[in-house]
């Protein structure tokens, strides 16, 4: 058998076989990808092929073979859309998923901030959402556990109180900038009834340069599929839009976290969730790599395997892991850096508690959380809009934070741990939008 490669993305080789190795049927072996034994197989037989080459002394052999040499160097350049950028991004990767971190999700719309706001008497203002953004990242110690903030873009690109830049003031304290670059769920044409779809793609571009000017150094972009009942379009735009946003994020130095959130409304079993779980997952990395995405610069937010909240059936923290655990092993590369479960309208404390369940061993990524609710409510229930509370509810979010930190290492004892009884409120609501 012999090779050539051939030009084109998807560098495919030609087989050359010979009459006698068409004589017995070919053993079945697994598709070639840069990461297989097979593609490592063939690399080595490329080299060796270069070697005889050399050692020959056939200059005409050799000149053909360094016109192959830059095709074969190209094989797995997944940075090829963003290569001024990749260190940066590779770095902010790491920087995200170090043991004991994850990500503070603070980027509801102004819409949906002000009834988080009317929910303890506070007016939907500006100076009042920029005084509960400026609580939030101004929490002395909260770095050390949340290595990034998911902001909305009034506060990327908002002042705190004193002047000062949102932006700094997270950075100051050990806090990464990320922004919401989708603009928001409206309905799929051509879908089922209810279905909806992702907007935002037409001047992605240009916003996620701005972003990136303004300090932003990753991106979230959520979409959203029903258990029961979807569409195959609902499936395929989710993968189409969370793929093409990832790749024009990278390359405007914005690491990208991809969420296809599978709704917790419904009435569905826990089985029925994780298919939904493996077929839109499934997808939605087959369309990343359709689009060149750089998975090794990515961060994945999936909501947790669970019955539908409407199903009347409820599952404890092992059993949740465990489902939602064989998904993530049936379909996530091992490649995606980190796993930033969202709440989901969990409370505080089974949020926490289902997060140490999934780190109870070891795990091909770093598994952690990326939580706004379950990080937020006791805090902004203590704080009530009044200056003289601020700094007991930057002592809330703390404790829920180092809960959380201590979960994503596995860490976490609720017999011991000092819980709110606030922290075990459930804060589901159906259709929720950000």
């Amino acid at each position: 058998m012999s090779f050539t490669f051939v030009g084109g993305a998807a560098r495919q080789p030609i087989i050359h076989t010979s009459a006698a190795s068409l004589a017995a049927p070919a053993p079945v072996s697994a598709p070639m990808t840069s990461k297989s034994p097979r593609s490592d197989a063939l690399l080595a037989s490329c080299g060796l092929a270069l070697g005889a080459v050399l050692a020959s002394g056939n200059r005409k052999a050799l000149k053909q073979s360094r016109k192959t040499l830059p095709v074969m160097q190209a094989i797995g350049d997944h940075f090829a859309h963003c290569p001024d950028f990749k260190d940066e991004l590779l770095a902010t990767a790491k920087a995200l998923t170090m043991p004991g971190k994850g990500i503070l999700a603070m980027d509801e719309s102004n819409k949906t901030c002000g009834l988080r706001l009317a929910s303890v008497g506070v007016e939907n203002a500006e100076s009042n959402r920029q005084r509960w953004r400026e609580l939030l990242l101004g929490t002395k110690g909260l770095g050390d556990c949340c290595g990034g903030a998911i902001l909305f873009e009034e506060t990327l690109f908002q002042d705190t109180t004193d002047g000062k830049k949102m932006v700094d003031l997270a950075k100051e304290n050990g806090i990464i900038p990320g922004i919401k670059v989708d603009t928001g769920l409206v309905p799929l044409v051509g879908g089922k009834e209810g279905e909806s779809w992702c907007r935002g793609l037409d001047d992605l571009k240009e916003r996620t340069t701005k972003h990136y000017e303004a300090g932003a150094r990753f991106a979230k972009w959520r979409t959203t599929v029903r258990v029961r009942d979807h569409s195959e379009l609902a499936v395929q735009e989710a993968a189409h839009g969370l793929a093409r946003y990832a790749s024009i994020c990278q390359s405007s130095g914005l690491v990208p976290i991809i969420e296809p959130e599978i709704l917790l409304d419904g009435e569905h079993s826990i089985d029925e969730c994780a298919e939904c779980f493996e077929k839109t997952w499934a997808a939605v990395f087959k369309a990343c790599a359709d689009f060149g995405v750089a998975l090794e610069a990515s961060l994945l937010k999936p909501s947790m395997v669970t019955p539908g909240a409407q199903s009347g059936s409820s599952a404890d923290p092992e059993t949740v892991a465990r489902y939602t655990k064989a998904s993530l092993k049936r379909v996530v590369p091992p490649s995606v850096p980190g796993i930033m479960f969202l709440s989901g309208g969990q409370s505080e404390v089974q949020a926490t508690l289902n997060l140490n369940a999934l780190n109870q061993e070891a795990n091909p990524w770093h598994i952690s959380f990326s939580y706004a609710r379950a990080l937020q409510n006791t805090c902004l229930k203590t704080w009530s809009g009044k200056d003289e509370n601020k700094a007991a509810a930057q002592a809330k979010l703390l404790v829920r934070a180092k809960a959380n930190s201590k979960a994503q290492k596995g860490e976490y004892d609720p017999a011991t741990a000092d819980e709110d009884a606030s922290a075990l409120e459930g804060m589901y609501v159906k259709d929720y939008v950000y």
